[in-house]
């Protein structure tokens, strides 16, 4: 089978628009010969493909034997980078900074200093305007070596003031890496490991995370810093469980940005995702109102320029929006409005499967499964599970122990007697070996082993007393993540009352609003 993802080249083919396909022609015409006529046989032939598949292409191509491929593809490359970003260059102020930069060299190196520190003196305006200290270091930087090499006599005290701003600004990119290294690797732990298990586990997140973090944080008031402090302490509070907590930072992520409208439009990746862990701590939390604001927030935002001008905004948009929407079918109980939904997911889960990293996949698919069970529709469920389950990826051990206990669970309700008593074992051992139970994950495996051995007429009796055993752990912070990623106490009262879940939650929902 060909990898559709493996190519570097076809992705870059498949991710531009026509209007970028047009201006790269008028590019190889203007700016290049007769050399250039195989590169553009290699587009038109790669941009057909539907899966890159080297003999296939071989065999469209009348000019380009298998020995100059690999040559020619790197031609492409560079020169389809090189056309988008003449086009590009205005849609972002890291490249416009990166442009008046070059600007600067140029005129220095033909030997028009004044003109050259004119320009970095508008470059250096507008990346204190926009935050951008990376570019300022760049810019001091220069402006230091053209007045050691040449006396242009520009300013009065020239040279103490640059040494002294080079000195303030090397110190905040010193603080604001530090923020992101903390931030990154807070992530980095959730991911790879899901939320803390046990007090053991906190006690490693907390070490490592107030051996970290700056005494002097809450005196920081820059954009970058306050923005990784807030994510810090929001994946902080989530790998703890602390719900409240990560509501709290996740709100204040979101604020900052209406603070700073204009960093909306530099940073609309972090806005993104900010809002879709305010998102997250609102549905964990059962905040019904404060959640469908958000929602709505977010879905005005969706048609924005800012969240369509580039394609990666645009596909983490589609991602965190569909995510939210799923979770608002969810929370409220409406799991056949959900299944509306799922027909233009998969479309463009397909249209963006060269994009969407498969953590991403593998959790819409958990929310795909979740939609179904609650539809009473446990054989899709289980199709959705089957592409978690299956998925060799090393990541989120939480989400996999989850699926399979859903897994279970969805075969439990299908009466599927001797798969499960295979599966309880087989699931019971992986979660052993991940280390990842929890007092209510043992009572439910408890449970479904000696169902099957429980008469009929004692059966909801059996049900209630499981109910009443795992409500006591709902206000435990190490518990909690059972009742996020399962709803288990819902399911139990669906049993208990002979009624559908979705039936149960729905009148929970319905109850919060009077």
């Amino acid at each position: 089978m060909p990898n559709k993802s493996a190519d570097i080249l076809f992705q870059l083919i498949r991710s531009l628009e026509k209007s970028e396909k047009r201006n790269f022609k008028l590019y190889i015409q203007r700016n290049s010969g007769n050399k250039d006529l195989k590169i553009i046989e290699l587009f038109d032939a790669i941009d057909k493909l539907k899966e890159y598949d080297e003999a296939i292409l071989l065999k469209k191509l009348s000019s380009i034997e298998k020995p100059q491929l690999s040559n020619v593809k790197a031609h492409l490359y560079k020169q389809l980078l090189a056309s988008l970003r003449v086009i590009k260059t205005s849609e972002s102020i890291d490249m416009q900074l990166h442009e008046q930069l070059d600007y600067a060299r140029i005129l220095y190196n033909k030997g028009l200093y004044y003109q050259s520190l004119k320009i970095l003196e508008k470059v250096k305006e507008m990346a204190i305007h926009h935050h951008q200290y990376t570019f300022l270091i760049q810019v001091i930087s220069f402006e230091k070596k053209i007045e050691t090499l040449h006396i242009t006599r520009s300013m009065k005290d020239r040279a103490e003031k640059l040494s002294l701003e080079a000195l303030g600004v090397n110190k905040k990119r010193e603080t604001i890496t530090g923020l992101s290294n903390l931030a990154l690797l807070l992530y980095s732990w959730y991911v790879q490991n899901g939320h803390a298990r046990n007090t053991d586990d906190e006690a490693v997140v907390k070490e490592f995370f107030f051996g970290k973090l700056p005494k002097d944080h809450l005196q920081l008031d820059g954009f970058y810093e306050r923005l990784y402090i807030y994510q810090s302490f929001c994946w902080f509070a989530f790998i703890r469980q602390d719900f409240l907590m990560y509501y709290r930072y996740t709100q204040k992520w979101v604020d900052l940005f209406h603070e700073n409208e204009n960093m909306i439009e530099i940073e609309t990746g972090h806005y993104i995702k900010g809002l879709h862990n305010l998102l997250n701590a609102q549905f964990d939390l059962r905040n019904y109102k404060k959640f469908g604001e958000t929602l709505a927030e977010f879905e005005k935002f969706s048609e924005t320029d800012a969240a369509n001008r580039f394609e990666n905004t645009r596909i983490q948009t589609f991602v965190y929006l569909f995510s939210g929407r799923l979770n608002q079918h969810i929370i409220v109980g409406d799991f056949k409005g959900g299944l509306k939904l799922l027909p233009l997911i998969e479309e463009k889960l397909e249209e963006y499967s060269l994009f969407i990293d498969r953590h991403r996949v593998l959790v819409i698919n958990y929310k795909i499964s979740t939609i179904y069970f609650g539809a009473g529709d446990y054989n899709r469920c289980i199709d959705y599970l089957h592409k978690i389950i299956n998925d060799q990826i090393d990541l989120r051990t939480d989400l996999q122990c989850y699926s399979r206990l859903l897994h279970l669970i969805a075969h439990y309700e299908l009466g599927n007697t001797e798969i499960i008593e295979y599966l309880i074992k087989s699931v019971y051992r992986f979660m052993a070996r991940m280390k990842n139970f929890t007092s209510v994950e043992e009572e439910i495996f408890k449970f479904l082993r000696n169902s099957f051995h429980i008469s009929k007429n004692k059966l909801q009796q059996e049900f209630e007393i499981l109910l009443n055993k795992l409500k006591q752990f709902e206000h435990n912070r190490f518990e909690a993540r059972a009742f996020v990623y399962l709803d288990i106490i819902s399911w139990l009262e669906s049993k208990v009352n002979k009624k559908p879940i979705a039936e149960i939650i729905r009148n929970k929902y319905l109850s919060s609003k009077h």
